[in-house]
């Protein structure tokens, strides 16, 4: 992977934000990355394809996920990491906080 792809910035567009939702879609490039962040709300990702996604944790813990087509999952606030976009091609996800 080369160094431009290691630091391209995921990009987001906002669909959704109102007092009781946010909704945002995020789409990588192949090895694109959101940055580390933190989750203040619980949340839903339905992903908009299959692929494979490299989490980096604090404390250096890395976990990879494989993400199918409009397979959602669901996780609570508190999460904490940088999303790394690990296919090799362009993947997105829309992602569901509840205020």
């Amino acid at each position: 992977m080369s160094e431009q792809a290691a630091t391209a910035q995921a990009v987001a567009t906002p669909f959704i934000d109102n007092p009781r939702t946010r909704v945002t879609e995020w789409r990588f490039a192949p090895g694109a990355e959101t940055g580390w962040h933190r989750h203040d709300m619980d949340y839903v990702v339905v992903p908009g394809g299959d692929g494979a996604l490299e989490l980096h944790l604090p404390g250096g813990e890395i976990q990879h996920a494989q993400l199918r087509q409009g397979v959602p999952y669901f996780r609570q606030a508190g999460v904490e990491h940088n999303v790394i976009n690990a296919s090799a091609h362009e993947f997105s996800f829309v992602e569901i906080e509840f205020k």
